[in-house]
């Protein structure tokens, strides 16, 4: 039914749209149609500026968890739309408000991901809300409490969904003081029989498994959704413990193997191309078309081409390029790729030799006060702090074609072997923070400058050849943030996925397992799991 507006709300309706569609209009995002204007601008009873500010909160909460390109006919979103967990009710309350119902007892932590709930919750509520008679009247949801016990709550679950719908608190006796019986269920005092499946099948029955359009329509383009959300065989870290104990090494080494026979989802043409040879450090380890990194044209140069590949981390389109050791043929490509994807943070995880072999070219001043020049940036060390396992050092860069000038912090990590991986992950870890850290002030000081992805620009990685340490190090990042944020993670997806980007990102199964166990033992000192385990 096609919303009828009064002149007022019409112009309310306008007005919105011209705001919000400057904003998609910079983001390159498609714009928002009326219909879904209406519905913003109904649940802040037209009042244009708060309708604004729900537009720009709904987004973000839905970039934040991951909420995008929802397909309910796919597993396991289509088994929580059917689990009855949530309904919309058959009847309206006098105000012809809709009335949705939240059954916590049906919820099993140990059963079902935060995401999932997460996600079921916001597609239900997004469907409830195309009725206009919804939309005019508003909509009461009742998260239902009655018969539920301490297994059924997962705090920051019920926090998220308690904050997101601003729910009040009240005792079930209290309840028919807010809704009369006929729009009750009878376990919660009314004479409504519940049939808490029939809404959700008949939703479902009329969905062909397409795309929500609401990620498009709400300015969430659908490439940009993170790949690195853990999905339906994420492991909590006493599931991860269990794996590992029953596989072993020998069957994570294996694990492993499957993985490497999987073929790269692409073509390395631009790498395998005669005049760009020259460009790679190693014959065998070269980018995908798909993902490389492409150098802006200059005149005179027939190739745009650095060994260097996009990569996306957690909820973060391209968070890193990973790359290989510069070569001395290679450095003055490597600062222009700095300088034009705006990095402020570079990541290595080798020393430039190692035993006897040459593992990365020494491509920054590396004393105090030392400058270099390479290509059209001149690079100047400004500052070397030495830590116990790693140096970070204050790089100036001046673009001598244009006179400007950045920062960039360089991390050198100092403490992996010569072979094989660290015997403990304490260290590398902590590396970890610290990079992100900086990023993090990086960015902040950045202030309205930068105007990406929050968490920043890329970052670059490298080691020698760009994938085995430079994966391990990506894998770890990316791991631990969907433990930090959602209590589970899969490293086996995470490593799949990686690797579609970075082709052969994780080089050897030791690295692999290292990362199993990098995994379990931050879960332990972050007392996830028990100690004496």
């Amino acid at each position: 039914m096609a919303a009828t507006l009064s002149a007022e709300e019409e112009q309310a309706t306008r007005q919105f749209l011209e705001e919000i569609n400057k904003w998609t209009s910079q983001h390159g995002v498609s714009p928002l149609s009326r219909e879904l204007a209406v519905k913003f601008l109904m649940a802040r009873k037209f009042d244009v500026l708060r309708a604004i500010e729900l537009f720009h909160s709904y987004r973000e909460t839905r970039l934040k968890e991951g909420i995008v390109r929802l397909q309910p006919q796919e597993e396991p979103l289509r088994s929580e739309l059917l689990s009855g967990k949530f309904t919309v009710l058959s009847v309206r309350d006098p105000s012809g408000a809709s009335i949705a119902l939240y059954t916590a007892k049906l919820h099993h932590p140990n059963k079902t991901g935060n995401h999932v709930v997460l996600q079921a919750l916001f597609y239900l509520l997004d469907r409830a809300v195309e009725s206009f008679e919804t939309q005019r009247n508003g909509l009461v949801f009742i998260y239902d409490m009655a018969g539920s016990n301490y297994t059924n709550f997962e705090l920051d679950l019920s926090k998220k969904i308690l904050n997101l719908l601003k729910v009040q608190m009240v005792k079930m006796a209290e309840l028919r003081q807010h809704l009369p019986r006929d729009c009750l269920p009878q376990h919660l005092g009314g004479l409504l029989p519940l049939e808490a499946y029939s809404w959700n099948q008949q939703l479902l029955a009329g969905q062909n498994g397409e795309v929500d359009p609401v990620d498009e329509l709400v300015g969430i383009p659908v490439e940009d959704a993170s790949i690195h959300v853990p999905g339906p065989e994420s492991m909590r870290p006493q599931e991860l413990l269990t794996h590992l104990g029953r596989l072993q090494r020998s069957g994570i080494h294996q694990e492993y193997e499957e993985l490497r026979r999987e073929t790269p989802p692409g073509t390395f043409h631009c790498a395998q191309a005669a005049y760009n040879q020259e460009r790679n450090r190693y014959g065998d380890v070269l980018c995908l078309d798909q993902t490389r990194v492409r150098l802006k044209p200059r005149k005179n140069e027939r190739s745009d081409y650095i060994n260097a590949s996009f990569m996306d981390g957690y909820k973060q389109k391209n968070a890193y390029i990973g790359t290989q050791g510069p070569l001395e043929r290679t450095y003055g490509d490597f600062w222009r790729m700095v300088w034009e994807q705006n990095v402020l943070v570079i990541v290595m995880t080798t020393r430039t030799d190692e035993g006897s072999r040459r593992k990365c070219g020494q491509y920054w001043p590396l004393e105090e006060g030392g400058q270099e020049v390479y290509g059209h940036i001149a690079v100047v060390n400004q500052r070397v702090d030495h830590h116990t396992h790693y140096n970070h050092t204050t790089l100036e860069l001046h673009n001598t074609e244009t006179c400007e000038q950045r920062q960039v912090s360089h991390f050198q990590y100092l403490s992996w072997p010569d072979y094989g991986v660290p015997t403990s992950a304490v260290t590398l870890i902590d590396f970890l923070g610290s990079v992100k850290r900086q990023q993090r002030k990086m960015v902040k000081a950045l202030g309205l400058q930068w105007t990406g992805h929050p968490v920043g620009p890329p970052m670059v990685v490298h080691c020698s050849a760009g994938i085995g340490r430079t994966g391990t190090f990506g894998a770890l990042d990316i791991c631990l943030s969907q433990l930090q944020d959602m209590g589970s993670l899969n490293v086996c997806q995470t490593v799949r996925r990686m690797r579609t980007q970075r082709a052969f990102s994780i080089q050897t199964p030791d690295q692999y397992y290292f990362c199993y166990n990098a995994i379990l033992e931050h879960a332990q000192r972050q007392g996830l799991l028990p100690t004496n385990q």
